[in-house]
């Protein structure tokens, strides 16, 4: 097996399961890898663990953060009891300037961290190779929710997806094939014209309104807000709600609870359903992410 990763070093910083099986594919690829924020595992065999975030960020080429990656404050989510992880100016200096972070999604903070110590950030849920497999688990996973809250089957139902991007667009392709009457909502042409293409009813945004009322079930994907206290106001009472855009999401929530229609805000679903799947996700592309970063785009071959 030819060892892709040899002579790079990474530190991973905090995550879930899915970095565990990161971890692994990443020793196995012959990387020399720093882990913190995560307790003794089997598959942590081959990592060095270490306490601290400068331990972990000292003398590495990469950075590697959690898909989620920080709160607004930095602090990043781990598995480990103690300290919590923070990525602030004492963690960045440890950095020479030049070096590659990796990140689902990253808040200010992070970025304006990034630019400041001179580093390469590259958000991974936005590259077409992660977010179109990790629409998968996204759909399973919305769809999971909404069989356990719908009094009614989604095959028959009348099921309205909010946005046909590479989530709404896998999700609507679920849907119909359980049989559900999919309506998809979009703005670009090339969107709804796809969505035709695939037998879904289109709806542009300016003739939503009109068919709410008659909706059993909304996915919405859109990371602004679209169901506002107005068009929420068109549903039918029983009608549910599942919330899958990036925070804060596109459902005024509040508004939602006082006209008693249940919504479910449920982002970043990869991880919590299906993690062994999101971790392979990211073990099967993460390697060669990080070499064409790091040789100056080049094609790899992998």
């Amino acid at each position: 097996m030819v060892k892709l990763l040899a002579g790079i070093t990474i530190g991973v910083i905090g995550g879930d399961k899915r970095d565990l099986v990161l971890i692994k594919e990443l020793v196995q690829q012959g990387a020399e890898v720093k882990v913190v924020g995560f307790p003794l595992k089997p598959e942590l065999k081959g990592a060095k663990l270490v306490e601290s975030l400068p331990q972990a960020m000292d003398g590495v080429d990469v950075v590697i953060l959690p898909m989620s990656g920080t709160d607004e404050n930095g602090i990043i989510k781990s598995s480990a009891t103690g300290s919590p992880l923070v990525i602030n100016d004492e963690a960045m200096s440890c950095l020479r300037p030049g070096t590659l972070l990796l990140v689902g999604f990253a808040k200010p903070i992070l970025k304006d961290l990034a630019a400041k110590y001179k580093l390469k950030l590259v958000e991974t849920a936005e590259l077409d190779e992660i977010a179109i497999l990790n629409s998968i688990p996204t759909a399973e996973g919305a769809i999971q929710i909404a069989m356990e809250n719908l009094p009614i089957t989604i095959h028959g139902s009348k099921a309205l997806v909010l946005g046909m991007g590479r989530c709404g667009s896998t999700l609507a392709c679920f849907l119909r094939g359980l049989g559900a009457q999919v309506y998809i909502a979009a703005r670009r042409p090339a969107d709804l014209a796809r969505g035709r293409v695939h037998g879904f009813k289109t709806l542009t945004y300016s003739e939503l309104n009109q068919q709410l009322g008659q909706i059993d079930v909304i996915f919405n994907t859109v990371p602004t807000l679209v169901l506002d206290i107005n068009r929420l106001a068109l549903l039918n009472p029983n009608c549910l709600i599942i919330d899958l855009a990036s925070f804060p999401g596109g459902t005024d929530f509040s508004a939602a609870e006082k006209l008693g229609i249940k919504a479910i805000f449920a982002p970043g679903l990869p991880g919590k359903v299906a993690p062994y799947t999101a971790g392979k996700i990211l073990a099967d592309n993460y390697p060669g992410i990080i070499l064409r970063e790091m040789n100056g785009f080049l094609e790899v071959q992998l």
